[in-house]
């Protein structure tokens, strides 16, 4: 981070904290230079960086004042799903989701796409050239079922960061983090069995469950400390729940980071239930604080955390490289993959394995965590602007990945409808609960660049949004009149 950009997020945190009120002048430019011992025309930089984040604003021959601003949103409540096994349902939204990723004049504001444009993946690029160059034989060939042993030999190193003492015989490389989380629920579960899933939930995992005829009971979860162990014992007490699966880490879709002994209480759930935890830390990379928060694969000592990930959020989701370490289930879990895809493709392994193993990897994780908290800064500044009041924004503590809680009679499949004929995509509530519910919501990604056109998109989607509840709050009161005559 550059001294501008640092001075500019120490100025934020004060506009954020209240030490710098509303419509209050900020310190002149050469007070700060003196106070901070930078030269002016870094303080210059910073200001110039706060105005264009629209928490501050110059006035002639004044100088820079704090912007008036609409207060933070809070942040969405404990959800509140209907406890009890269901059938999971909404494919045609993700299905419609999904094929809008391939449209080049659709702006993609709710997709799970990292950023791609950054320099740092150029070495990527040149492992996959000097793989070509070379011509190998065996870069075309299978691998064996458990993946290059050279990557299996990096993420093994890499999970030390997590608390994890994992080596590469204890990893299984798989297509993606979703082939990760399918064999792990399928080496786990049988047709008709139950598992417990976070509510809100990643879509990709409902559809799983969907696709192998499990039911799905979804769990209170707090957007600060994630899934409810009240509600969960609850849970395990009424119904014969085989596993839990949860993304503790950088939640998708609400943010969060799971406090650390809420994670340690939740593997003694588990183990007091004899039951499963299935991990996906896809994100847990991209945490802004350091070091990153542990998994809870590394409070595992009797092998029932299956831990999943991949390179897909972190470098890029076209490699489909991914891995899980499956603890007690490893060779259920090969035999899952054997029967589904068989080996991974082998050259995008021995390239992200050439990338990790030339000091590339970390340089690049680096530089995606502090460009992501940047955005999310922008991002939720154009949110608060842009969007009308009466809604709940989470704060997510890494990722990027925002949930948005509209009132209950909202209906964002609507809003989404309505936005398509202007190009724009968001990912609806809907999709992340097993049975529809969050028809009120929204995901947003602010991890892509952030240009004119992004905040122009903001701008129609908050006016779409305040239609609507002008809609609903009209509806609302016929309903309501309606009511009344007919009391009468």
């Amino acid at each position: 981070m550059t001294r501008y950009q640092h001075l500019a997020t120490l100025l934020a945190q004060r506009i954020e904290q209240g030490l710098y009120r509303s419509g209050e002048r900020l310190p002149s430019v050469r007070t700060l230079s003196a106070e901070h011992g930078v030269s002016i025309s870094t303080v210059q930089q910073a200001y110039h960086l706060l105005e264009e984040k629209q928490l501050i604003t110059p006035q002639p021959r004044s100088g820079y004042f704090v912007a008036s601003r609409k207060a933070t949103p809070p942040m969405p409540a404990l959800t509140r799903p209907a406890q009890r096994p269901v059938e999971i349902t909404q494919w045609d939204g993700v299905l419609e989701l999904l094929d809008s990723r391939l449209e080049d004049d659709i702006l993609q504001l709710g997709s799970g796409m990292p950023d791609l444009t950054q320099s740092t993946l150029k070495p990527l690029w040149k492992a996959f050239s000097r793989q070509a160059q070379k011509q190998e034989t065996y870069l075309l060939n299978y691998d064996n079922l458990y993946g290059v042993v050279a990557l299996r030999e990096q993420i093994a190193r890499l999970s030390i960061d997590s608390g994890c003492q994992l080596t590469a015989e204890d990893i299984v490389i798989t297509t993606g983090c979703h082939e990760a989380l399918s064999v792990s629920i399928r080496a786990v579960c049988e047709p008709g069995d139950i598992i417990a899933v976070e509510s809100p939930s990643f879509h990709g995992i409902m559809q799983t469950l969907r696709g192998f005829g499990i039911r799905a009971i979804e769990i209170p979860t707090d957007s600060v400390s994630g899934i409810s162990l009240e509600a969960l014992e609850l849970a395990f007490e009424q119904w014969p729940i085989k596993a839990v699966v949860v993304v503790p880490n950088c939640n998708n879709p609400l943010g969060f980071i799971m406090p650390e002994n809420r994670k340690r209480a939740l593997l003694a759930l588990v183990q007091r239930f004899d039951a499963a935890v299935i991990e996906d830390d896809v994100y847990g990379e991209l945490a802004w604080e350091y070091p990153r928060p542990s998994t809870i694969k590394s409070l595992d000592m009797d092998g029932r955390v299956l831990l999943c990930s991949s390179f897909s959020k972190t470098l890029a989701p076209g490699l489909r490289v991914g891995w899980v370490a499956p603890g007690r289930y490893r060779d259920r879990v090969l035999h899952m993959k054997y029967i589904v895809t068989g080996s991974t493709a082998t050259q995008p392994q021995h390239a992200v394995a050439d990338f990790i193993r030339q000091g590339h990897y970390l340089p690049h994780l680096r530089r995606m965590r502090q460009l992501y908290q940047r955005n999310y800064e922008t991002f939720n500044c154009w949110v608060r602007h842009y969007f009308p009041c009466g809604i709940c924004v989470s704060r997510p503590q890494g990722g990027f990945l925002m949930w948005v809680e509209l009132p209950e009679a909202f209906d964002a499949v609507r809003l989404n409808r309505e936005l398509r004929e202007s190009h724009i995509q968001i990912a609806v509530g809907s999709l992340f609960s097993a049975s529809g519910k969050y028809r009120n919501c929204l995901r947003l990604n602010y991890g892509l660049p952030l240009t004119d056109k992004t905040e122009q998109a903001l701008v129609l989607v908050g006016k779409a949004i305040e239609r609507a509840m002008a809609t609903c709050a009209h509806e609302t009161t016929q309903e309501q009149q309606i009511e009344i005559l007919a009391a009468k």
